[in-house]
C-alpha cells in the first residue's frame, strides 16, 4: 500500500510539473508572437519618422501603362522621365517627362518617342536622366524592339526640362547609362554604368569626357560566379573606390569594385543581398554613407523572375556590410524600377513603379536613420 501510495504522489509530481512546463512553454509562444506583432509597429514608426513625403507624380495620363523612373534635381526643382504607352515593347511606348516646380507636379508630357527617319515606330526604353548644371538636363535612353537590339539615344534641354533639343544617335557600341544614373568622377568625367542582354547578360562601364559628344568604355566585367548581371548602380568610395551593384539572375544582388576611379573593374561576385532579378538602385549620401532600393524578395525555383513586392530600404557605411532597415510600400503587386538620388538639400528623393499605373515619389530625410 505504502509503495502505490508513493507511486501515485510521484506521477502526481510530474503530472504538476510538465503541465506547469505546458503553461511555462504556452506563455513564452504568447510572449513571442506579441514581441513578432509589436516589432513591425516599431518599424513602421520608423518609417513614418524619416519619410517626408509620400506621394504619386500623376493621379491619371493619357497612357495605360508606365514604368522605369529616373529622377533629378534640376535649377528649378525636380524632373522624372519614364516611359510609358499601352505596354511595355509596344510600339507607342515613348519617353514622358513631369516636372516639379513650386510645390507641384506637371502633367506628363510625351518628349520623344520612337518613330525612325523611315517612318517605322519603335518602343522606347529605360531613360535616365543627368543634371550637368545652369539649366542643362541630358536625357539618356534607348529605343529598339527589344532590349537584345535596341541603341542608345540622347538629348538635351538648356533650360531645366521645358524643351529639348533634336535627339543624336550614341556612337556604335555605346548604349548611354542603361537604367541608373550616371556619376561625374574625380577629373569631370562622367561614368555610365551600362550592360547587354545580347547573348548572356554583361555589366560593363561607359564614359564621356564632354557629356556624351566623345566616349569610351570598357570591357565586360568578368562573371566568374555566372550571375548573369545587368543594370549595375554606382557607389563612391574614398580613394577613387567605386562599387557597382546589379541585378542578376542568381537570386541575389552582384558586386564589382574598381580601385582607379571605374577604368578597370574587379570580377563580379554574390552579395547576400536577395533580390528577384528585378531593377535596384543605390546612392551614396553626402556624410559617405550608402542607400540602396531593392526588392529582397527572391525568385521560386524554375520561375524567371519573382514578385516585385515589397519594396525596400537598405543602408550601409562600407557597401560590404547592409542592413535592410525598412519596407518603404508592401503593397501587392508590381513595386519595381526604383531610382534614388541625393538633393542638394541633403534630402533623399525616390521613385519606383507602382503597379504600372503611375510612378510614386518618397522623400527621405537621411539625418533621422541611425
Amino acid at each position: 500500500m505504502h509503495v502505490k501510495w508513493l507511486n501515485h504522489i510521484i506521477f502526481e509530481g510530474q503530472f504538476f510539473q510538465l503541465t506547469r512546463m505546458r503553461k511555462n512553454i504556452h506563455f513564452i509562444i504568447i510572449i513571442v508572437v506579441a514581441i513578432t506583432a509589436v516589432i513591425p509597429l516599431f518599424a513602421q514608426e520608423n518609417l513614418k519618422s524619416f519619410i517626408v513625403k509620400s506621394e504619386d507624380i500623376f493621379k491619371s495620363a493619357p497612357f495605360r501603362e508606365c514604368h522605369a523612373s529616373t529622377i533629378s534635381e534640376t535649377g528649378e526643382g525636380l524632373a522624372v522621365a519614364f516611359f510609358a504607352g499601352t505596354a511595355e515593347k509596344n510600339p507607342d511606348v515613348a519617353i514622358w517627362l513631369c516636372l516639379f516646380k513650386d510645390g507641384n507636379w506637371s502633367e506628363p508630357v510625351e518628349i520623344v518617342n520612337g518613330i525612325s527617319p523611315d517612318g517605322k515606330r519603335y518602343p522606347c526604353w529605360n531613360p535616365v536622366l543627368f543634371y550637368a548644371g545652369d539649366g542643362k538636363l541630358i536625357l539618356f535612353y534607348k529605343v529598339g524592339p527589344d532590349p537584345v537590339s535596341w541603341w542608345g539615344m540622347m538629348m538635351q534641354s538648356i533650360d531645366n526640362g521645358h524643351t529639348w533639343s533634336i535627339p543624336s544617335l550614341l556612337p556604335d557600341g555605346i548604349l548611354g547609362p542603361i537604367k541608373n544614373k550616371a556619376v561625374m568622377i574625380p577629373g569631370g568625367d562622367l561614368l555610365c554604368p551600362a550592360s547587354t542582354e545580347k547573348g548572356e547578360w554583361k555589366v560593363y562601364f561607359e564614359r564621356t569626357s564632354d557629356l556624351g559628344s566623345n566616349w569610351s568604355r570598357t570591357d565586360f566585367v568578368d562573371d566568374p560566379e555566372n550571375l548573369r548581371a545587368i543594370q549595375p548602380t554606382i557607389l563612391i568610395h574614398k580613394n577613387g573606390t567605386l562599387q557597382a551593384l546589379c541585378r542578376t539572375r542568381k537570386n541575389v544582388i552582384g558586386e564589382t569594385w574598381s580601385k582607379d576611379n571605374g577604368l578597370t573593374w574587379s570580377p563580379l561576385k554574390a552579395t547576400k543581398l536577395p533580390n528577384p532579378n528585378s531593377g535596384i538602385d543605390a546612392v551614396t549620401l553626402a556624410d559617405g554613407r550608402h542607400l540602396l532600393v531593392y526588392n529582397p524578395t527572391i525568385v521560386p525555383e524554375g520561375r524567371w523572375t519573382g514578385d516585385r513586392s515589397p519594396v525596400s530600404l537598405a543602408i550601409s557605411k562600407n557597401g560590404k556590410k547592409w542592413k535592410r532597415i525598412a519596407d518603404l510600400d508592401t503593397e501587392p503587386g508590381e513595386l519595381s524600377y526604383p531610382a534614388i538620388i541625393q538633393a542638394a538639400d541633403g534630402l533623399v528623393h525616390i521613385t519606383y513603379t507602382w503597379k504600372r499605373i503611375t510612378i510614386r515619389h518618397l522623400v527621405i530625410d537621411p539625418a533621422s536613420i541611425r
